[in-house]
């Protein structure tokens, strides 16, 4: 028994969620160059996520909805999360994505994971529009954490974790994993990497050669 923990946005998605929102609320170039600094490192992740939190609002909630509609899983990416389930791998998403965005685009491939880990976009209280908050567990709580908890939560050790990520805010899981894949890492991230992937079936090979699925599976 294993857990295999995966980044979302630029890991299992190539879609980035806050540039889609921003596009709708015309600030998707400010969203993109905040974005870009957190994932080099540059600013602190959570400095970061208020910061493109607070451009979008005023936004309208159908707006929003509309841009968690357009997140889309990555080729290849349903069909290796389906083949970890069905080999008995706890499955993982941890993100500081949001919540519905991941919900849609699993949703959409007719997908799903054992633990999804991520934040939110609070509502006015008559539901309407984004207030320019930013809520959840991974803002100010970092993966290694999130991971630490889901591995004492299944009953497995550390060292038997799986982390896959691209960006700064990942490098805590990668760190404490026992096998730590990069997903195109950003320059970095990759140091941290026991192995480098560029696709889905790329990562699928690590993890056969790995032993945690099987070739024919």
């Amino acid at each position: 028994m294993t857990v295999v923990a995966f980044d979302f946005d630029g890991t299992l998605s190539d879609s980035e969620m806050t540039v889609l929102l921003g596009k709708r609320r015309d600030v998707a170039d400010e969203m993109a160059e905040i974005t870009e600094r957190a994932m080099n490192d540059e600013i602190g992740y959570a400095e970061s996520l208020r910061e493109r939190a607070a451009l979008l609002e005023g936004l309208p909630a159908a707006e929003a909805d509309a841009a968690f509609a357009e997140v889309e899983l990555r080729p290849g990416a349903a069909d290796l999360i389906e083949e970890l389930n069905d080999a008995g791998v706890t499955t993982a998403i941890l993100t500081g994505g949001f919540e519905r965005g991941v919900e849609a685009a699993l949703e959409r491939e007719g997908a799903s994971v054992d633990h999804i880990v991520s934040n939110r976009l609070p509502r006015s209280e008559d539901g309407s529009e984004l207030t320019g908050d930013v809520e959840g567990p991974l803002i100010e709580g970092t993966k290694d954490d999130a991971l630490e908890n889901l591995a004492a939560e299944v009953g497995v050790d550390l060292e038997a974790t799986v982390a896959v990520g691209d960006g700064a805010n990942d490098l805590p899981m990668l760190n404490v994993a026992g096998r730590a894949i990069g997903f195109d890492p950003k320059p970095a991230v990759e140091p941290h990497c026991g192995v480098v992937v560029t696709s889905m079936d790329e990562a699928r090979e690590v993890l056969v050669d790995d032993g945690v699925l099987t070739a024919d599976s």
